[in-house]
């Protein structure tokens, strides 16, 4: 086991510093914003961005990542890669065995060792999540908050911290570990809230794993008698949770006079105008990420012609026509500025596109959404464009870029093929259903932002490899029976 360990850990980190030394990447919206935040913060000591000449304090972005770069910036050495990246190699290594602990918590004590190396070599050869080493977004921080949430939350104090009239023996030959009441099960509750609060500070829907196991344990704790465990150990989550983002909240009410723990719900600046209009016309037709780039990221800055909309976007050619003038007013403004009264235009739209299809708003463009980020060739930080339909064209066009993209299209099914086998395997622990909802949460709520981008399913990584690990169970486990005992 020593050496399969120490084998996985040289692979991933071989893995990682080729892809930051080979594919170095850098955005440029999210990446330039946590940039600035970081460089103001450094030389001015301000929390904040250039507004018309003048520095605004902001809370456009929660401050984790920005305080992050301010750190590794130490060295004064601030072109990518920086250390920035080499740290954040180190925290994926991390994640990779937090990833083996969620796996070997869920097998029963005869397949352990088996499942832990499994999920080592699993999260250490994954490229999704490693290749996000390469550039200045959140993407392995917040995936390593995650795991570490869900690391306390599938110890025997965390979800196993249900009723013991509920809980199943997993162990058919042993009974499940005895928790201590009011000790290991408290603190477990209270480290994964920390831990969420802190992903929080870096990705704002972190907290979604603890409302994951909330919504768990509510469920599993519904009869009166057990309300009581279900008040405390929700009341030390919420604690946790907000324990890291008090001073957040505190200097957002000190220097803007608001009472805001994360960031504003379409990151803008403050005073800002928000194009609710466009968010809403756009949430009813768009679900691949090709649109919004070629749409949804060009409002205020660039130019939008009428073929970068897709057909899906009409009902009919009088419509086309409508959103070809909204369009042309748009292009002619000072700077191609979305205005209030071209916004509404297309908050018209939308409206009338719900109701006349309400299924295809609420409930094709979500499913279509789910499959686009699911099952997208993650190949945004690689240079390919990821096209792989039309066949024959992708393939004339560029025979590389096709097999890389179709190459790691097969490599994430596989991953999901193997997440549901380990997840019928193990279906029987308590604590499979919490990941399971975990993933379902996390999606449903993705499906509802306004651009669908792919890496939004990275911090369901760590669930969906911890599952599929289970598959190296030497045997499928049975319940054996439920126990009685008083609840604490």
């Amino acid at each position: 086991m020593r050496l399969q360990t120490v084998a996985a850990t040289i692979a991933g980190l071989a893995l990682r510093l080729f892809l930051v030394l080979r594919f170095p990447f850098s955005d440029d919206s999210d990446s330039l914003i946590y940039d600035q935040l970081a460089r103001n913060l450094k030389d001015h000591r301000v929390y904040g961005l250039w507004v018309a000449g003048h520095l605004q304090a902001a809370d456009v972005r929660v401050p984790g990542y920005p305080l992050f770069l301010d750190a590794t910036w130490s060295t004064g050495r601030h072109h990518w890669p920086a250390p920035g990246a080499y740290v954040q190699v180190l925290a994926d290594l991390l994640t990779c065995f937090l990833i083996a602990g969620i796996a070997a918590r869920l097998a029963p004590r005869e397949s352990r060792d088996r499942v832990w190396i499994a999920g080592l070599w699993l999260a250490a050869l994954c490229p999704f999540i490693a290749n996000y080493c390469t550039t200045e977004l959140t993407e392995v921080l917040a995936v390593f908050f995650t795991a570490l949430s869900l690391w306390f939350l599938v110890q025997p104090g965390g979800m196993a911290n249900l009723p013991a009239s509920e809980r199943l023996h997993w162990n058919s030959s042993r009974p499940t570990e005895a928790i201590p009441p009011g000790s290991l099960a408290n603190r477990t509750a209270f480290a994964a809230g920390i831990a969420a609060g802190c992903g929080a500070l870096v990705r704002p829907e972190t907290p979604l794993v603890v409302m994951a196991a909330g919504a768990v344990l509510a469920w599993r704790c519904w009869r009166p008698v057990h309300w009581r465990v279900l008040f405390r150990t929700g009341l030390l989550i919420v604690c946790g949770v907000i324990l890291p983002l008090a001073p957040w909240a505190m200097r957002n009410w000190i220097t803007l006079h608001e009472v805001q723990f994360l960031n504003p719900r379409n990151v803008e600046l403050p005073g800002e105008y928000v194009v609710v209009g466009v968010n809403s016309w756009t949430g009813t037709w768009m679900w691949r990420m090709r649109d919004v780039f070629q749409v949804l990221w060009k409002v205020d800055g660039d130019l939008i012609a009428l073929t970068d909309v897709p057909d899906s976007a009409f009902d009919s050619a009088a419509e086309r026509a409508r959103v070809a003038k909204l369009l042309a007013l748009y292009n002619h403004t000072y700077n191609t500025t979305m205005t209030p009264k071209i916004d509404a235009g297309f908050a018209q739209l939308a409206r009338e596109r719900t109701a006349r299809h309400p299924l295809r708003t609420y409930l094709k463009i979500p499913l279509l959404r789910i499959f686009g980020m699911w099952f997208t060739p993650r190949v945004e930080l690689l240079g390919y464009d990821g096209r792989l339909w039309p066949v024959t064209d992708a393939w004339e066009n560029s025979p590389l870029d096709f097999s890389i993209s179709g190459l790691l299209v097969l490599v994430n099914m596989f991953l999901l093929a193997l997440a549901v086998a380990g997840w019928w395997r193990a279906r029987h622990h308590p604590a499979v259903a919490f990941l399971i909802a975990f993933i379902l949460l996390r999606t449903v709520f993705f499906t509802q932002v306004e651009s669908p981008e792919p890496r939004y399913m990275l911090e369901c990584f760590p669930a969906v490899l911890a599952l599929g690990a289970q598959t190296w169970i030497s045997r499928a486990p049975r319940p054996a029976s439920f126990k009685s005992a008083p609840v604490t």
